[in-house]
């Protein structure tokens, strides 16, 4: 018993002795330094996150601020006066699209571009009707371009993104959401600016002529004008990049840069607005007044003839009701304007017409020279 016991004894000291032994080994090495580097994780980012991250990376180098000298006129003198803008650059060559409000009346441009690297820059070609500019610089180094979309694929709902600089706060970077197409307004001159993008994603004083983006990076419109006076309320316009798209073709391929023009203004209408004055219910572009000499009139497309009130409403009737483009359905009030901007003057349309109960097709050779305001 006594020998039993002994054993028993031995055999708890052992395994004592290899459980402190082990313990102290475990604290020497957690105490010894280790020999790899440590790996420091950051808060996870989900998909949306990176995909903003990754877009403003590849953006942000290609947006520039534009400033430019003003000679103002006070009651007593004439002064130089500076506005502040955004860009981005388009071709490594130097060509930057922005607004035309940003460097309309300038004595002399200045880009800056992300690296703080600064360039005279010369207005190569404007078009005022839809507030857009191109200005070119001559780069010391290869510079980053933005892709330019499709803005007639955009949607309402569809994610964008606004790069600019908002009271001279260079490379900030908004989100947002499409809330709107077609939108109408008039700038500071009283010009109306029409078929324009709205979006929630916050545009600022000093954001003007920057990219709006979608989800892969590509330019769908440029940041134009917000609502009403101050800073962002959350709508904001940008005009449709495929405008712009027309202008910077006409400059690389040496055209004089002309908005191709059709000289008819009017109406959408549809549904029982339509049926309540004798027109098909799908609707379309009714015309109220055509151009006199222009291509619209040439072509023998016919304008209002008198008024009626439908309901509140007033409208004017006996004008053509133009149904489709090139085949293509009018379905937006900014559907004409945006299918023609990327013709040129001088090539040929096809109007599919509603006249005295009947569709007929009418082929309509394109006007220059443009033409401000609701004439399309």
């Amino acid at each position: 018993m006594r020998t039993r016991t002994l054993w028993i004894a031995v055999l708890l000291a052992g395994a004592f002795i290899l459980y402190t032994s082990g313990r102290r080994a475990a604290l020497r090495e957690v105490a010894r330094p280790s020999r790899t580097p440590s790996v420091v994780y950051t808060a996870g980012l989900n998909q949306d996150e990176l995909n903003n991250i990754q877009i403003y990376k590849t953006a942000h180098d290609a947006t520039v601020h534009i400033s430019s000298t003003v000679l103002r006129q006070s009651f007593w003198e004439i002064y130089p006066a500076k506005e502040t803008g955004s860009g981005f650059v388009v071709r490594d060559d130097g060509l930057i699209v922005t607004n035309n409000h940003v460097v309309s009346g300038s004595q002399k441009l200045e880009v800056t571009m992300p690296d703080k690297g600064r360039y005279a820059a010369t207005l190569v070609v404007r078009d005022p009707d839809n507030d857009l500019a191109v200005i070119k610089i001559t780069p010391r180094s290869k510079l980053s371009i933005l892709k330019l979309g499709d803005s007639d694929n955009v949607q309402v709902g569809q994610k964008v993104l606004a790069i600019g600089n908002p009271f001279g706060l260079e490379g900030t970077l908004t989100t947002g959401i499409v809330s709107s197409l077609g939108r109408n307004l008039r700038d500071e001159s009283g010009r109306e600016l029409v078929g324009m993008i709205q979006t929630d994603a916050a545009i600022n004083p000093g954001n003007s002529g920057g990219p709006l983006l979608d989800s892969q990076g590509n330019v769908v419109a440029v940041n134009t004008a917000i609502y009403g006076p101050g800073g962002n309320i959350g709508i904001g316009f940008a005009m449709p990049i495929n405008r712009a798209k027309a202008l910077v073709d006409s400059f690389v391929s040496g055209r004089r840069w002309e908005p191709p023009t059709l000289g008819v203004s009017g109406v959408l209408i549809g549904g029982g607005w339509a049926e309540a004055i004798e027109l098909p219910t799908e609707g379309g572009f009714l015309v109220y007044e055509v151009t006199p000499g222009s291509p619209a009139a040439t072509s023998g497309i016919r304008g209002a003839r008198r008024s009626v009130i439908v309901g509140n409403r007033e409208i004017a009737v006996g004008g053509d009701l133009i149904m489709a483009l090139d085949g293509r359905p009018i379905e937006r009030s900014d559907d004409i304007r945006r299918m023609i901007s990327r013709k040129r003057p001088g090539d040929s349309v096809e109007l599919t017409i509603h006249r005295g109960g009947r569709k007929m097709n009418l082929t309509v050779r394109l006007g220059g020279g443009g033409v401000s305001g609701q004439v399309l």
